[in-house]
């Protein structure tokens, strides 16, 4: 197809859930060999404008048009078929499957034309994984890999399709700087190959860096598209969220407040995939004091995850080290999450769709549920409870539902995920641990969530923060503990804070350059 070439027209496009309108009134042109962001606030439509394309929704309204041919497609399939692709922001892969066996899930080739050919799958898949430069077995099961290594199977997924539209969904949110920086040339090489390209993110510096085109939708409604050498971040953010929105500055220090968190030598092993023990966190140690964010940062797969579930009760392995929380030591051995709750501890898990929320069921039930304890003591609870517990939430987070009766899985992720740390907050937690809270978070969001820390913080509550965003660190943190392979490579002081500093304790060959120690 010949570059620059009209592929994909839509005219009109509206969808309605219920009594929610998503979409009103969309008009998008996509050109072969051009990367064409789509930008907006959670809820603002973005997400669902793609799943009609990719055949995962059914319009409500208004036209499709692919190579100039009217289309309709009732499932993704079809739209496989046409030659368009999508990596969806949340993760649709068959966790007891092996990696190669969801990269080729539906496509599966044959011997005899009757035996799925699993020698031939596997080779398949290694040569793709090695295409993109994907160090992951592909006879691994994908319930065994991190979120940012799944997303990774996904994204390999949608490349062995072939497409010549390639839709991706938040693609980055859980990659590591240098994963991004991969995918981020990759894109590039296939848009000069012909192939165009759809692209949501909520990181600017990331579409600016890509995107020949921008357009920005709001409260699902086309606001413009404009070449992105034609505009400025600031524009963008303007269009999205119709307000300025304020620059968060650093931190100043808190040292000279209490300490109400204190953790000392922790360690977690597991098994590798060999059966053998290796320490996943390895002796580390810190303070938390009152009304401080400390953030930790490091590469994917360096064990910050694995230090808020080590302190929460939740980490799978081996345990060591302890924990005094409020005057109160444990051994982290003995910890567990229903202890920590009752004791004032809340976590915010990095997968709101795996182990944050309950996706089956409404707001309502969602609400509730860390508050249980406290609100039905004796195991029953009333659903007057229920709904002043999730209204109250829906008004302090300010999320766009329907009311407490809507289901979870209608939200948008945004919304999801202000369902999540509202309902950790009506513990009254005394020290809040959050795993990439912003993750697939529009800058409107992000700027009430960064609110809400600011008004947490300055009411003592102490909060550890792991985030893949530096500037997101920066801005937010009094201190910053970097992690590298399992181990403190040092704390960071708000006064040293800069990009280049945390990257050098990150890495390996940075950290043994500085000499860092924990």
């Amino acid at each position: 197809m010949a570059s620059g070439s009209l592929i994909v027209s839509l005219r009109g496009i509206s969808k309605s859930f219920a009594h929610v309108t998503a979409l009103r009134n969309i008009d998008l042109d996509i050109h072969s060999g051009e990367i064409h962001a789509i930008m907006g606030e959670n809820g603002a439509g973005k997400s669902t404008l793609v799943k009609i394309l990719s055949g995962v929704h059914r319009r409500s309204g208004g036209q499709m048009i692919v190579r100039g041919k009217a289309v309709d497609f009732a499932t993704p399939k079809d739209a496989e078929l046409n030659g368009i692709a999508i990596i969806h922001q949340e993760l649709n892969l068959i966790p007891s499957l092996a990696v190669s066996e969801n990269i080729f899930l539906g496509r599966e080739p044959h011997r005899a034309g009757l035996f799925i050919d699993y020698a031939q799958i596997e080779k398949r898949s290694t040569e793709i994984l090695a295409k993109f430069g994907i160090d992951i077995d592909p006879r691994t099961d994908v319930e065994s890999l991190r979120i940012g290594e799944q997303q990774l199977v996904e994204i390999a997924r949608a490349l062995s399709l072939n497409a010549d539209v390639l839709i991706l969904d938040e693609p980055t949110s859980a990659l590591s700087e240098a994963e991004a920086q991969r995918l981020a040339s990759f894109v590039r090489d296939l848009a000069q190959q012909g192939v165009a390209i759809i692209y949501i993110s909520h990181r600017m510096n990331e579409v600016f860096a890509l995107a020949d085109k921008i357009t920005v939708l709001r409260d699902g409604s086309f606001i413009a598209t404009r070449n992105s050498s034609e505009i400025s971040e600031r524009d963008v953010i303007r269009m999205m969220v119709g307000r300025e929105v304020k620059r968060q500055e650093v931190a100043p220090s808190v040292s000279a407040n209490p300490v109400v968190l204190s953790v000392r030598k922790l360690g977690l092993q597991r098994p590798n995939s060999r059966g053998r023990t290796h320490s996943v966190v390895d002796d580390v140690s810190f303070d938390l004091h009152a009304g401080e964010i400390l953030g930790i940062g490091g590469l994917l797969g360096s064990g910050r995850t694995e230090v808020l579930e080590l302190v929460f009760g939740a980490a799978l392995g081996r345990r060591s080290g302890s924990i005094t929380h409020r005057g109160v030591s444990k051994h982290v051995p003995s910890l567990t999450p229903r202890g920590s709750v009752t004791s004032g501890i809340a976590f915010v898990t990095e997968d709101r769709k795996g182990t944050g929320l309950l996706m089956h069921a409404d707001i309502r039930s969602n609400a509730v549920l860390p508050s249980l304890p406290w609100i039905a003591p004796l195991g029953w609870v009333t659903k007057a409870c229920e709904d002043s517990v999730a209204n109250r939430i829906i008004k302090a987070m300010r999320v766009k539902c329907a009311g407490p009766d809507q289901g979870i899985d209608k939200l948008s992720g945004g919304n999801q995920q202000k369902i999540v740390i509202g309902k950790w907050l009506e513990i009254r937690p005394s020290v809040v641990l959050l795993d990439e809270p912003t993750r697939g978070i529009d800058v409107g969001a992000k700027e009430e969530i960064y609110e809400l820390l600011k008004t947490l913080v300055q009411s003592g509550v102490a909060v550890v923060m792991v985030s893949s965003e530096l500037p997101e660190l920066l801005a937010l943190s009094n201190r910053i503990l970097v992690m590298c392979e399992g181990r403190a490579a040092g704390i960071v002081e708000s006064k040293d804070f800069s990009e280049e500093r945390i990257m050098e304790l990150a890495t390996p060959l940075g950290n043994a350059l500085t000499g860092a120690v924990a």
